[in-house]
């Protein structure tokens, strides 16, 4: 495995991180806890049947993340269904932020749908115990409309806490895969336009491009992240989109422990896809805000 220390910090800003009491057994604990959708996605195999998704303990991604150069991980929820699963995410993640706040972040998972008193008790819960943001969600894949009370709900606690939220964003050209949901452009225009005092972030480069001119104050408050880049892209995506977008508007994200290279590599790493970014032709000013500044400024650590 490569090693990367070129860059003096890097923060990766997309990492899922799981309960030992789901690692042990995903499948089976996805279909007695009402999360079949998750379990489709986890069960990916590569060609030769070894699992495109990891279940790593702490440890294991601490190792994972000094191998590269990581200085710190932004563990995300999941989009959930349950409400009961979101909250078992979260406190398994305010656990890890007390025994690890040097090296990890961490932000809320929540499902809208239970309902938004619930879904806001849960968020200030979950701000006491530490975490810093929302997300992933998925308002697709959970059953709420962007426009609806309940999700209004969530995005007001985002603007009262300062929160950002990571949204799940799906390339309408891109592939195929189990548990693949569709989530049409233009319901993130009108969300980033009626909530502009809102950070979002839109995983996976925002589904491919930009919202609209980076220069417009509409969408002055929607940053990118690059989370499985390598599986969705070639690595001429890196300067095609931050030449639209400006690097200010792009968080380094992973996307661990998904297998980003299933056909070379054997298991989920973080150096490789650090490799491709400094291999991409960037400035050095560009990387330090890729890397690290965007992220710091938005869950709101010291660089």
């Amino acid at each position: 495995m490569s090693e990367f220390h070129a860059v003096p910090r890097v923060i990766d800003s997309h990492v899922h991180l799981y309960p030992d009491e789901i690692n042990r057994a995903p499948i089976a604990w996805a279909a007695a806890h009402g999360e079949e959708p998750w379990a489709r996605m986890c069960a990916r195999r590569r060609k030769d049947g070894q699992p495109v998704q990891g279940f790593p303990a702490v440890d294991e991604l601490l190792l994972t993340m000094d191998r590269a150069g990581v200085e710190r991980a932004v563990l995300l929820g999941w989009y959930w269904l349950r409400a009961e699963n979101c909250a078992l995410q979260n406190r398994f993640f305010a656990d890890l932020v007390r025994r690890h706040p040097d090296r990890l972040s961490a932000f809320a998972a929540v499902q809208p749908a239970a309902g938004a008193d619930q879904a806001v008790a849960e968020l200030r819960r979950a701000r006491v115990e530490g975490l810093c943001g929302i997300g992933e969600l998925s308002p697709h894949a959970q059953g709420y409309a962007m426009d609806g009370a309940e999700f209004s709900a969530v995005l007001a606690c985002a603007a009262e806490f300062n929160w950002p939220i990571n949204l799940h964003v799906t390339d309408a050209r891109g592939p195929i895969y189990p548990g693949r949901i569709e989530t049409p452009r233009e319901e993130f225009v009108r969300l980033a336009r009626a909530w502009s005092n809102v950070t979002l972030v839109l995983a996976h480069w925002g589904g491919g491009e930009p919202l609209g001119d980076a220069t417009t104050v509409e969408f002055e408050r929607v940053f990118y992240d690059t989370a499985a880049s390598p599986l969705l892209y070639d690595a001429t995506m890196w300067r095609r989109f931050i030449n639209k977008v400006g690097a200010d508007r792009v968080w380094f994200g992973s996307d661990f422990p998904l297998n980003n290279y299933p056909a070379s590599e054997a298991e989920p790493e973080m150096a490789r896809m650090l490799a491709e970014v400094e291999a991409a032709g960037l400035s050095a000013a560009e990387k330090e805000a890729i890397f690290c500044v965007n992220a710091a400024r938005g869950i709101g650590v010291n660089v």
